[in-house]
């Protein structure tokens, strides 16, 4: 990384004190993916003056062993290449200890690290492990006399009902108090997201139309190319609803219809995502397509009489004075025809068109606002413009904005970086809390008790056929009318 790059990023983040990152999970596939060269390429933006990390797992690693391991990782996986010098000072900082070593074995390497860093070091426990390890892992950093001083942050999915939302919970508070505990979802860590609360509250053109007067109706859609990629088990025990919507869709459904915040701090944002769960309308199962692509029940690990989604999409609404009667359609799943991430803001049309029949008005659709909550980080206005030449045509034209344009693309964390550089400053703003995972499995209590038939739909397609009927009589915005441009295009 540039020196240039390196003091942009440290000098517009506030500093962290000298953390003990103890990296639970530390030779599975999230930290081989993302974790590892995460917490690289945060050292390399000096936003790690003092740390060390330790890694554990069920692995029989020993310290070099590691750090070949995470050498590896951030080769493979990291976005820039790893330069010698900057991995022969990070490589120092890694430590491992085999979880079959014990609860003691880590305590004392801890303290080994805290030694080093000096008597105000503090502790980020981060959990990288399946759903059913999380209660086990917490208990062991209990036993090792690790919960003081220390965040911890925790993996989805976060309960998989109200009623085990609750048990985890309360089994987490035993140990951690609420304000230690970062419920992690890397869509809000993405700069695209995080926009939103910019383009919103930022601009005097769209705060004031930012309401049921003037929108008509909001789509947040998450298809996926990717099949289960070796999740089978996990993925059986879950479904498209439980693994994306609860914890990721809703999410971002939040950042997007909250009120303005007393202050741009955590908790007062915290409490205004709050208020708009608690005014989510309990799902319709009506509402609700759920469908599973062909092929699913012959995958390795799925049982042949499956009845587990791999694709929903579901109609929700906010009964409050800003969003009431504006419906929000979600719609995420797996073997799509293509992958994206992107909020669509349709607004309501003119009541009467003054333009003769033939004229194109009205053969588009509505206006849109569309962000893509892609890396790439790009937002859309489409409205109708006049074709040139005789006569009155019209056609609908797209202002484009993309983050490459402001040449600061260099300076973007990525998800998971700016998550963990956050939870070691004890920034919640972009973590869901105890109150907000429970009202959204409250939420959705009619629809896990009465779930609609699952419907076939062909691996590289859009869905089953019902998703036409569930937004009519609107039309999804994927796939678009139109290609993003990319730079130098005009």
């Amino acid at each position: 990384m540039s020196d240039g790059t390196r003091d942009t990023l440290s000098g517009s983040m506030s500093p962290v004190d000298p953390h003990v990152i103890v990296l639970v999970g530390a030779t599975g596939d999230l930290a081989k993916r993302k974790l590892l060269p995460g917490l690289l390429h945060l050292f390399e933006a000096g936003l790690l003056p003092g740390c060390r990390v330790v890694g554990t797992s069920l692995d029989d690693f020993d310290d070099d062993q590691f750090r070949e391991f995470a050498r590896k990782a951030c080769d493979e996986f990291g976005a820039r290449p790893v330069r010698n010098q900057d991995w022969q000072e990070f490589g120092a900082l890694l430590g491992y200890v085999p979880q079959g070593a014990g609860p003691a074995a880590l305590a004392d390497v801890v303290a080994a690290a805290e030694t080093e860093l000096g008597e105000q070091a503090r502790r980020l426990h981060y959990l990288s492990v399946p759903p059913k390890a999380a209660l086990p892992v917490v208990r062991t950093l209990d036993e090792a006399g690790l919960v003081a001083r220390s965040r911890i942050i925790m993996e989805k999915p976060f309960g998989t009902d109200l009623d085990s939302a609750v048990s985890l919970n309360t089994e987490l508070h035993k140990t951690f108090d609420e304000a230690q505990i970062f419920r992690i979802d890397h869509f809000l860590g993405k700069e695209a997201a995080q926009n939103i609360l910019a383009f919103r509250f930022a601009n005097g053109l769209f705060e004031p139309i930012w309401n049921r007067n003037f929108i008509d109706h909001v789509q947040i859609d998450v298809p996926e190319k990717l099949g289960l990629e070796s999740r089978a088990e996990f993925y059986e025990s879950t479904g498209a609803y439980k693994d994306m919507v609860v914890t990721h869709l809703m999410q971002v459904l939040a950042f997007m219809a909250m009120e303005p915040p007393t202050e741009l701090a955590p908790a007062p944002i915290s409490e205004e995502k709050n208020k708009v769960f608690r005014s989510m309308k309990p799902l319709e199962p009506a509402q609700v397509v759920r469908g599973q692509y062909g092929g699913y029940r012959d995958e390795q690990g799925v049982s042949p009489e499956s009845d587990t989604e791999t694709f929903v999409a579901l109609r929700c609404e906010i009964d409050n004075w800003r969003w009431a009667g504006v419906p929000f359609f979600l719609r995420t799943g797996k073997r799509l025809a293509e992958g994206a991430r992107i909020i669509s803001i349709a607004f309501r049309e003119p009541p009467k068109s003054m333009f003769p029949h033939g004229s194109g008005v009205g053969a588009h659709g509505p206006d849109h606002l569309t962000f893509d909550l892609a890396e790439a980080a790009k937002l859309s206005l489409s409205f109708y413009g006049k074709r040139p030449g005789t006569g009155m045509k019209l056609d609908k034209l797209s202002l484009q904005f993309a983050l490459e344009e402001t040449g600061r693309e260099g300076s973007v964390l990525e998800a998971y970086e700016r998550l963990i550089h956050d939870a070691m400053r004890g920034d919640h703003t972009l973590f869901t809390t105890a109150e907000g995972i429970e009202r959204l499995w409250d939420v959705s209590r009619p629809l896990l008790a009465n779930p609609p038939p699952v419907r076939a739909y062909a691996a590289g397609s859009w869905g089953p056929n019902p998703i036409h009927q569930l937004i009519a009589p609107h039309a999804w915005r994927l796939p678009f009318e139109r290609t993003w441009r990319s730079r130098g295009s005009i």
